[in-house]
């Protein structure tokens, strides 16, 4: 028996026992935590329990008092103890005795950082979670209903929970469903399904850490401590508050959490910034953390130890517990984040590998996903695995059907076998340097970063990335420069401000990296990599097969024109690209692009330049009859002697320009060179693209060719830049195509107009309908265009009331090539047609009435717009009793037989009908019915008539060429694209190529990139002209007095012929081409 004394102040009892446990007193929780263990502490009423009065007022004071014969209630380390003992034998199997002991000593001195049970875990008072949902109202979901197996385990965790404290009855308007979820030990979990409240909760931008970040600060270490808390959300205090917003049921009762549940949003970046301030002091080349595991690493065992010390140290001060279960301390290898971690480097779990290995084939979209998942978190340890795996990506995009191939079997394959045999992968070394190989194929690209080590190069890291639609088109040059501007930009990290090598089997990179002027995208390219400095290494195909090259040879000149050019002008340079060119070196030179010497060498290489040149040189001017029956350009240049002279070794001709001052050297280009001059002249960036005559004046200042003008024209003619954005200046127009009709219904033409303003019926667009012959207007005030709407009016509103149609015309809208539409046609016997893409002239009849129809419903409606489908039974009435002038009958008399009432027969009274005679409806319907044929005869005759009259002066107009299977065309497609300008976008797509001729306007073409075949009409199609090998015309016309006379501007000397000699000047039109 014990007597307390009368004591008036609050206090603690037995403090000399409390300290010698290292207790901590929880007084807001009614806890006391005595090393591993959690007593709860109770206050009693009990009479046996003496209570005393303060002298303040009638407040009392209780003593905490512990029932000594409940056992839960003493302080035991017994479990602590135990798993304490187990977890230092775990880990010294590979210590040696005296290390085994100092890792003994150090897990008893921190005995009261481990928790053996949930129930001994303990709140931290450095950081409360916060739920901020701002002035969202609370979200009430009813439970779900649980199995009958579920259903115990559920009660059982909550009673659990609530005994620990995890969680507290609610009276919260908040409510949440609970999912159960089988833990890995075969018991239940209860998940609470919080996907509505992180929904209206303010999201944290505190930022968590790369792993492979975190996998590099491992570098150099040997051994390695990995540290698990327990239930580390759970010892993390939720705000006071913000806890009625986590409230839960599983049906009986509501409850809310105490603690940071798991499954909020915002739980992830308040534990890291729980942790990063905990090891604040503590930098990562000792301790890497990431949520709540923890890697310990060092290079030798004293050191590993002191730096364990120094984080049991933090963890102590921080009120955490750890989990012994899943730590592990001093070894040479372990688990973090997924990853083995050695002195060797970072390689797969061996868990999740298994997990792999024995994955069936996926039988949906949803485990193919979970697969890829799985997968790709380990894409760094797979060569190319976004080409490898491109099969099964593909049938993840959006609107595709799964549909498993044998290609799709393969990369599954291939992914297992690779995943199962992943290397070790080094950790990055700052003091060696790095080597990237980079390497492109049609859907991907990939990268390796490697360095030198002992017994060769170890990879540290593969890249692999699948190409976008835009990006599978670029030329196989482009390809290769993409995927070094992509691994660059991804292992920046490591790059960025040192030296490395980069290795490629392309050889057109060494030249590609050293362009004088790009432009567009790869000029782009080039300035990102402008800012990392690295050499150059080509390595053949046969010695790169660590990036698994796909392609050992520049592109072709029809694959891209662009980088062929570039690659003849690199070539021809007096730059001589060495082995390894290092990018601040190609760009630091200011050289010329043609030298005097390479000018020189060119010219002499030239046969009609290395003649003449010997002329000049010599200074003596053959005969004429010894070059008459020669080379006409060089004629043409015998002609000129007076005008040639030679500067620096290099030839040139004076062009005399009328006025002082004017004379000009032009220098003489070799046939070599011509192609170069022109795209200088015309395609570079400052030329502008111009047409032929700016292009020919920029051409005459500097260079000089007989038959340049020709050329230079030619040139323009046939660039594609040119053509794609200006359009082709020879395009076709095809001869009008008739289809002629006979009777109602026979053949309807349908479309949608719109979209206009929303009216107060909830419509925006209107359905169009018209019969070919009769010209009976149906228009339908529509809300939407869907497939559902558009046949439903059709349906209901036409074809009940006219019958069904032979045939059904449109263009190719969603609504009319749906699934829908088409089984719609199909059940009603209905033949659809279609236009061709881009050509509304097929379904002129529509299309001419909708622009009818939107300006009668202009003049009609009101200013704000929102009652045009109010007018639109008038504007039809009007139109339906309109003369057209094809039939010259209204619709309404070819389509009933007589003519329908207006507003003019209401005010002035109607026409007198003939008149039928006979009071017996059958006569009536005889002579109705002769009537009609009567005007149909008519109609026919008069829609022949205007058909042939139209068709004759249309066809006046049509031109272009008939094209035959094989042939190349430009093809018109005026794709928009968001965010983009269709102003500065190419509207024409080149070359492509005629399949077949389906009809004498209608084409089968396969398009430039990917060759996707479309049937097109000719109206879209242009002739295409590639660019010649060389600059040079044809001979013939190289060489006319007209071009000779323009180019010496009339002071050239004649030649001697036999023919008299006549008195040549210059026409005033062509006197200023040069000003």
């Amino acid at each position: 028996m014990s007597w307390l004394a009368d004591i008036h102040e609050d206090c603690i009892l037995g403090l000399d026992l409390l300290s010698q446990w290292g207790a901590q007193v929880d007084v807001s929780r009614a806890r006391l935590h005595l090393g591993a263990e959690s007593v709860r502490l109770w206050f009693t009423q009990d009479p046996n329990k003496k209570t005393h009065k303060s002298n303040q007022g009638n407040r009392h004071n209780q003593v905490t008092a512990c029932d000594p014969h409940a056992p839960d209630c003493l302080p035991s380390a017994t479990a602590a103890a135990a798993a304490i003992k187990e977890l230092a034998a775990r880990c010294g199997q590979s210590l040696g005795a005296e290390q085994k002991e100092q890792l003994n000593h150090l897990l008893l001195e921190y005995v009261d950082i481990f928790a053996a049970r949930d129930e001994d875990c303990t709140r931290t008072s450095l950081v409360q979670h916060h739920i901020n949902t701002g002035d969202a109202d609370p979200i009430r979901l009813r439970p779900h209903r649980l199995p009958l197996a579920k259903r115990q385990a559920a009660e059982d965790c909550i009673r659990t929970m609530a005994a620990n404290g995890i969680i507290e009855p609610s009276d919260s308007p908040w409510t949440a469903p609970v999912v159960m979820v089988r833990k890995k030990d075969g018991g239940w979990r209860p998940c609470v399904d919080y996907r509505r409240l992180n929904a209206v909760t303010r999201k944290d931008s505190y930022p968590l850490p790369r792993i492979d970040d975190a996998l590099d600060y491992v570098a150099g270490s040997q051994w390695f401590s990995s540290l698990d808390l327990r239930s580390g959300y759970w010892q993390v205090e939720l705000a006071r508050e913000d806890r009625a917003k986590t409230a839960f049921s599983i049906g009986q009762g509501l409850w809310q959490f105490t603690v940071m549940p798991f499954g909020l949003c915002n739980a992830p970046a308040t534990f890291e910034r729980l942790m990063e301030r905990v090891l604040r002091n503590i930098p990562r080349s000792r301790c890497v953390v990431y949520l709540d595991d923890l890697l310990v690493h060092a290079q030798d065992f004293d050191t590993a130890l002191d730096n364990l010390k120094e984080v049991f140290s933090a963890i102590r001060g921080a009120g955490l517990r750890l989990n012994p279960t899943k730590c592990c301390f001093m070894a040479r290898e372990t688990h973090f984040l997924g990853h083995v971690v050695s002195s060797e480097g970072v390689s797969t779990d061996p868990a999740k590998v298994t997990a792999v290995k024995e994955w069936p084939q996926p039988a949906n979209l949803n485990e193919l996903r979970s697969f890829l998942g799985l997968a790709s978190y380990y894409r760094k340890f797979i060569r190319n695995f976004a080409t490898v795996a491109a099969p099964l990506h593909q049938l993840t995009r959006k609107g595709r059907r799964f549909n498993w191939t044998g290609d799709c079997t393969e990369a599954f394959q291939h992914l297992k076998a690779a995943l199962t045999q992943a290397p070790v992968l080094a950790y990055p070394d700052p003091g060696q340097p790095f080597i990237l190989d980079t390497d492109a194929s049609g859907v991907g690209v990939g990268a390796v970063l490697a360095q030198p080590g002992e017994g060769g190069e170890r990879v540290v890291a593969f890249y692999s990335c699948s190409l976008k639609k835009p990006e599978q088109n670029y030329c196989v040059t482009r390809r290769e420069l993409l995927a070094v501007v992509l691994a660059v930009k991804h292992f920046r990290t490591y790059l960025l401000g040192t030296r490395f090598t980069l290795r490629t089997d392309h050889a057109s990179l060494t030249w590609l990296l050293n362009f004088r002027q790009p432009e567009g995208q790869v000029a782009r390219w080039i300035e990102v990599l402008q800012e990392y400095d690295f050499s150059i290494h080509h390595r053949p195909g046969q010695r790169h097969a660590n990036a698994d090259a796909l392609s050992r040879r520049p592109c072709l000149l029809e694959e891209c024109r662009y980088c062929r050019r570039q690659e003849e002008q690199n070539q021809g340079t007096a730059v001589t690209v060495a082995a390894a060119v290092t990018l601040p070196q190609v760009h630091g030179d200011g050289a010329e692009l043609f030298s005097q010497e390479h000018v020189q060498e060119a010219q002499e290489a030239d046969q009609v330049l290395a003649e003449t040149r010997k002329w000049v040189k010599a200074g003596q001017r053959p005969d004429w009859s010894a070059v008459s029956a020669g080379d006409p350009e060089l004629k043409t240049l015998h002609s000129q002697w007076g005008n040639l002279e030679l500067h620096n070794g290099v030839l040139y001709r004076r062009w005399r320009a009328r006025g002082p001052g004017r004379d000009r050297l032009q220098l003489l280009v070799p046939t070599s060179l011509q192609n170069e001059v022109l795209h200088w002249v015309h395609g570079a960036a400052g030329a502008g693209h111009f047409g032929n005559t700016k292009t020919v004046k920029r051409l005459r200042a500097r260079f000089y060719w007989p038959g340049c003008r020709q050329a230079a024209e030619l040139h323009v003619h046939c660039c594609d830049l040119c053509t794609a954005h200006k359009g082709p200046t020879q395009q076709s127009r095809a001869p009008l195509q008739q289809y002629l009709v006979g009777a109602p219904m026979e053949r309807v033409g349908v479309d949608v107009l719109g979209p206009f303003p929303l009216t107060e019926s909830g419509n925006r667009y209107v359905l169009v309908a018209m019969d070919y012959f009769t010209k009976w207007l149906e228009a339908y005030a529509v809300p939407d265009q869907s497939a559902t709407t558009t046949a439903k009016y059709l349906v209901e509103g036409m074809f009940t009331r006219f019958g069904v149609p032979n045939e059904l015309h449109s263009d190719q809208g969603r609504n009319f090539e749906s699934r829908l539409f088409a089984e719609v046609c199909k059940r009603l016997g209905v033949r659809k047609t279609r236009t061709t893409p881009l050509h509304p002239q097929s379904d002129g009849l529509v299309e001419r009435f909708n622009r009818t129809l939107a300006t009668q419903l202009a003049t009609l409606t009101s200013t704000h717009q929102r009652d045009w489908d109010q007018h639109l039974p008038l504007v039809l009435w009007a139109y339906r009793t309109a003369v057209q002038v094809s039939s010259q009958c209204t619709p309404a008399l070819l389509m009933f037989g007589r003519e329908l009432r207006t507003p003019v027969d209401l005010v002035f009274g109607a026409a007198p009908e003939p008149e039928i005679t006979g009071g017996l409806e059958l006569d009536y319907v005889r002579q109705l019915k002769d009537r009609l044929g009567e005007v149909h005869r008519l109609a026919v005759e008069a829609q022949r008539e205007a058909g042939v009259k139209q068709k004759r002066v249309y066809d006046t107009r049509a031109h272009g060429p008939v094209f035959g299977q094989g042939d190349r065309v430009w093809v018109y497609c005026p794709v928009r694209k968001r965010g983009l300008s269709p102003k500065l976008m190419s509207h024409w797509q080149g070359p492509g190529e005629i399949l077949e001729q389906i009809s004498e306007v209608v084409y089968r073409v396969r398009l430039p990139g990917q060759g996707r075949r479309v049937v097109l009409h000719k109206d879209r199609l242009a002739p295409y002209h590639p660019l010649a090998p060389t600059a040079q015309a044809d001979e013939d016309s190289s060489v006319t007095a007209v071009d000779i006379e323009q180019d010496n501007g009339g002071q050239g000397d004649a030649a001697s012929t036999a023919r008299p000699t006549r008195t040549r000047r210059q026409p005033v039109w062509l006197r200023d081409y040069v000003q």
